[in-house]
C-alpha cells in the first residue's frame, strides 16, 4: 500500500485526529502518517478577522513545510473569529493544505458565540479559556472546543474541521482538472 506523510502545524489532537480523518477518507487506498509540529501562526492568539484566520492558517502550513521539509502534505488548521456582516462575533475555522508546488484553503461552517463571550474576546481573551471558564471546563480547545460545548455534544471541534479539510484536499484528489 502506497504512503502519504502528512505534517500537522499543531500538536493539538484534535487537530492532528481531524486531519487523519480527512486525509483518510480523501485517500481510502493509502497509509496516511501524520506527524504534529509546533509553529507559530504568526498571527494573534486570537485571530479577529476572517482574513487574519485565514492568513494563521497558511503561516503556520508553510512554517511546517520549512520545519520538516520531507512529506508529502503540510497543514495549517487556525480557529478565528470574526463579526458575521451585523450578526455578531461568530467563530469557525481556515485550514490550509499545501505540497512542494501548491497550496489550497478552505473554511470550516461558523457559529454564534454567547454575550459573555464575545465581551471576553473583544476584552482580548482566547476562545478557549473563555469557554473553559463558562462550562467549568479545562482545555477543551484540546478536546470538544467551544462548539462542541455550544452544541451540547453534537458538534465537535474535530468534526467542524474534517469537512473543510477535504474540501481543501479535492485539488489534490483530481489533480488533472486543478
Amino acid at each position: 500500500m502506497a504512503s502519504l506523510k502528512v505534517i500537522v502545524a499543531s500538536l493539538n489532537p484534535v487537530k492532528q485526529a481531524a486531519a487523519r480523518q480527512a486525509f483518510e477518507q480523501a485517500f481510502p487506498d493509502m497509509a496516511i502518517s501524520i506527524t504534529g509540529v509546533d509553529v507559530p501562526s504568526g498571527v494573534r492568539d486570537q485571530p479577529m478577522t476572517d482574513a487574519e484566520t485565514l492568513l494563521g492558517a497558511r503561516q503556520r502550513a508553510q512554517r511546517a513545510q520549512q520545519e520538516q521539509p520531507h512529506a508529502d502534505f503540510w497543514v495549517g488548521l487556525e480557529g478565528g473569529v470574526a463579526d458575521a456582516q451585523g450578526l455578531g462575533l461568530q467563530a469557525f475555522g481556515w485550514m490550509c493544505v499545501r505540497t512542494d508546488s501548491r497550496e489550497y484553503s478552505a473554511r470550516s461552517a461558523s457559529f454564534p458565540l454567547p454575550r459573555a463571550a464575545v465581551a471576553a474576546i473583544e476584552g482580548g481573551e482566547e476562545l478557549g479559556p473563555v469557554m473553559d471558564g463558562l462550562f467549568k471546563e479545562q482545555n477543551t480547545k484540546h478536546k470538544g472546543g467551544a462548539v462542541g460545548l455550544l452544541t451540547n455534544g453534537l458538534v465537535s471541534r474535530e468534526a467542524l474541521y474534517i469537512q473543510p479539510l477535504i474540501f481543501a484536499l479535492i485539488p489534490f484528489m483530481h489533480e488533472p482538472l486543478f
